[in-house]
């Protein structure tokens, strides 16, 4: 049988965790796990031997960070073979049998682009050379895990899928409040991961099985695949200089088999789990039959936070980054002002669209480089889905390439060579595809043409194995000034393709009005009776009133709008806004100044008005009553999970932008703030969470000494002292790495007791942090700010 067979045919048994199991068989702390491959061949061995015993059907290579940020090439392949053969000699010893073995693959400890500084190619190159290698000493499949970032994720399944044609098994790190640490819903990721290609989804690490329960249901709602779940055996802490955890095998079993009777297929544990808790696991299992998948018909577009679904209620696609008939617009592509293609797409954001559409086309710009550079931005700054839309197959596959999510494509046609440049596209990188219902004739008369066509696309997008959920119809809305039966045959052919083929649908609504005066009272019309048709998406103007009017009319009618909420919010608006122009559209919004720039993300802007600014504002007043201001905005909206992580640092970086004005004028040493030393422990290599600590200290007015990743303990001392610096901030993603936390944490006590220390990372509480010594824990970026204002103000 082989390792597709299993995983489509029964609940797969996984292994449990490496790390925590080598640190009790004597890994000393800051040393990496993976070299214990070749120096410690034996342990290794030992480790699979007894998760096979224990009644793993898969063991995970112990490779987690094996990378080349890590390890030179020579040594990375010697540790990629060395583990790949010592799985193999643990199932030989076992008997063999239907036994596999899978390639581990673990986050590379950096943000990507543009909230850190690993460039996505980069990533996708770094991951590609370990798939590589596991592919050439013989796994059976790639199991991709403990990622926090969805555009990392997005780097590891597209250089496992293009250099390897093993199964990929891909898990996510959830917080507690069931997103990862970048935003992501399990929704949203299903939704990229599946369009990808991606053989299971699931979740892994982070919490024990009965808090990842409520992730474990999204994902079964959203998959149509098999669901991975792989808890820690609860939460760690320290009891006398050794990590243990609070949750038992007999408990983790009971609790991960309810999850498997509720549809979850692939299981395993993940930190603090063992030998014992496998087999408790599946002699839990030996009672149960795998529940079957339920594919689901679900019409999806993803962003970097959120999944939208195409359903009952409409979806608004705002139509304004679009040079058609925009002459401010044409002026910024060709001298590429970011920021105003970026607030626009806010603007029309904070009016209530759904997505937005970004087209770029102009014949005189690189349109694959500034379409990518767009998608690229605007995701910095905005979490709505996008759709990409252009004619340039080139440009199409750059943007998607770099897209963080699953999006709506514009667009395919029944054009054979349409189809043959875009399907493939769409099954490679995933998306729901816009199609046009015309073909190398044109665009039929009548609906039954149209339909005809729709027909033909889906017949053909299954051959490239794209199934109809993908497929979004735009029957296209022409101009009734030229033929006074064509918007009936538009609304003809949407109904048709609704109701019989069970597809979703867009138009291009404004077209209809082409050439006729007083434009925004036919759109609103048509725009309704194509709703009442069954129209599922509108890509159109949200600054014309009447557009507007009509669509949360409709919804409050249809019964779409609980209490009509949303009717009488956007009511307030009718009678004040008339139909926006596109020079109205394209002014700025009120109240826009440094504080809207910088909680905007907006770094031009905000550079622009802190010059502005300093003309008539005494420097020290403008970072206490405008930055931090507009930065407290924003960390309150992080703190209550409003504001998501990139939108934060890319705020932190617009504040940087104006601090950088500021520090210009100001006499040398004025600025200099309370001194903070930042470090991640030895043996880890992961900063995420140390660097953005580091850029919101920075905007807040601290001075930051960064010693950077695998710091020993006495380099962290050391710095302290030459500093006399009153606070440490020690970061550790691995609980391998915890003991030289520990360790740092007693030495800075015994040789600086007047320095402060706060702790973070994934695998630490605040109970745990008590037990090391450490004076705080800080969840996440914003709350380390606040403590470091406080333990500071202390000393």
């Amino acid at each position: 049988m082989t390792f597709r067979e299993y995983l489509n045919s029964d609940i797969v048994r996984l292994d449990g965790g490496m790390g925590t199991v080598l640190q009790g068989r004597g890994l000393p702390a800051g040393e990496y796990p993976e070299r214990w491959n070749v120096t410690h061949p034996d342990v290794i061995r030992d480790v699979h031997r007894a998760y096979y015993e224990a009644g793993s059907r898969v063991v995970s290579t112990n490779t987690f960070g094996a990378n080349r940020l890590k390890f030179s090439a020579e040594e990375l392949e010697a540790i990629v073979a060395a583990a790949v053969q010592n799985a193999k000699d643990a199932r030989t010893a076992v008997g063999g049998g239907d036994r596999y073995i899978a390639l581990d693959i673990g986050p590379s400890g950096k943000l990507l682009r543009p909230l850190g500084d690993l460039d996505f190619e980069e990533a996708v190159t770094l991951f590609a050379e370990t798939v590589k290698l596991g592919v050439k000493y013989g796994v059976d499949a790639v199991l991709i895990e403990t990622m926090n970032d969805s555009y990392e994720t997005k780097a590891a399944l597209l250089a496992a899928k293009e250099n390897s044609t093993l199964p990929v098994l891909v898990s996510n790190a959830y917080g507690e409040d069931g997103k990862l640490m970048t935003g992501a819903t399990p929704a949203a990721m299903v939704a990229m991961l599946e369009g990808m290609g991606a053989d299971a989804v699931g979740a892994n690490c982070s919490l024990g099985p009965r808090q990842l329960a409520g992730v474990a249901e999204e994902l079964l709602a959203a998959a149509s695949v098999p669901v991975l779940l792989k808890p820690n055996a609860g939460l760690p802490r320290a009891v006398d200089g050794r990590t243990v955890f609070d949750v038992s095998a007999e408990e983790f079993a009971e609790e991960l088999g309810a999850l498997v009777e509720r549809g979850v297929r692939v299981v395993g544990g993940c930190c603090g789990t063992t030998p014992t808790y496998i087999a408790a696991v599946e002699q839990r299992l030996r009672k149960l039959t795998p529940v079957p998948i339920e594919p689901k018909s679900h019409t999806v577009v993803s962003s970097y936070t959120h999944a939208v679904t195409f359903g009952d209620t409409p979806l608004l696609i705002g139509e304004r980054i679009n040079p058609t008939g925009k002459k401010r617009f044409k002026q910024a592509l060709v001298e590429r002002d970011m920021d105003y293609l970026l607030s626009e797409g806010i603007r029309q954001q904070e009016k209530g669209v759904h997505l937005l559409d970004v087209n770029v086309g102009l014949p005189e710009i690189d349109e694959a480089a500034m379409l990518t550079a767009a998608v690229c931005e605007l995701q910095a700054v905005c979490d709505l889905p996008l759709q990409i839309d252009t004619a340039d197959p080139a440009a199409m596959e750059a943007a998607l390439r770099r897209y963080n999510g699953k999006a709506l494509v514009n667009s395919v046609s029944g054009k054979a060579d349409s189809m043959a440049a875009v399907f493939p596209l769409v099954k490679k990188y995933g998306g729901t595809v816009i199609a046009l219902t015309l073909d190398e004739n044109g665009i039929p008369a009548d609906a039954a043409g149209r339909i005809a066509i729709a027909r033909k696309i889906l017949a053909t997008a299954a051959e490239y194995g794209i199934d109809k959920r993908d497929i979004v119809f735009d029957t296209l809305a022409m101009t009734v000034s030229a033929d006074e039966r064509a918007a009936c045959a538009t609304l003809e052919a949407l109904g048709t393709i609704r109701r019989e083929l069970g597809c979703h649908t867009s138009l291009g609504v404004s077209n209809v009005s082409f050439g006729l005066p007083q434009r925004e009272a036919l759109n609103s019309v048509f725009f309704a009776l194509a709703l009442e048709n069954g129209l599922s998406a509108a890509i159109m103007n949200p600054y014309s009133a009447d557009m507007m009017r009509t669509y949360y009319t409709y919804n409050a009618l249809k019964g779409n709008d609980p209490n009509c909420a949303r009717y009488i919010e956007a009511a307030a608006t009718f009678a004040t806004v008339g139909a926006a122009t596109p020079a109205a559209a394209a002014e700025p919004t009120a109240g826009s100044g440094l504080q809207q720039a910088i909680t905007k993300g907006l770094k031009e802007r905000a550079g622009e008005e802190t010059a502005l600014l300093l003309k008539t504002t005494p420097p020290l007043d403008i970072v206490q009553n405008e930055i931090v201001s507009a930065l407290n905005t924003v960390g309150e909206g992080f703190e209550k999970k409003t504001v998501y992580l990139p939108q934060l640092l890319m705020s932190a970086e617009a504040a940087g932008v104006a601090f950088e004005q500021i520090k210009a004028v100001m006499p040398a040493g004025e600025s200099r703030g309370v001194c903070v030393v930042l470090a991640t422990v030895q043996g880890d290599i992961h900063d995420i969470g140390k660097n953005i600590v580091k850029l919101l200290l920075e905007n807040y007015g601290f001075e930051v000494v960064d010693l950077g990743r695998d710091v020993s303990p006495e380099t962290v001392v050391q710095a302290v002292l030459d500093r006399r610096a009153p606070l440490v901030g020690l970061s550790a993603l691995m609980t391998t790495t915890v003991p030289a936390m520990e360790e740092t944490v007693r030495l800075l006590k015994a040789q600086a007791p007047f320095c402060k220390t706060m702790v973070g990372g994934a695998v630490l509480t605040a109970e745990y942090a008590a037990c090391i010594g450490a004076d705080a824990y800080a969840k996440d970026a914003m709350e380390g700010v606040r403590l470091a204002q406080a333990l500071t103000n202390e000393t």
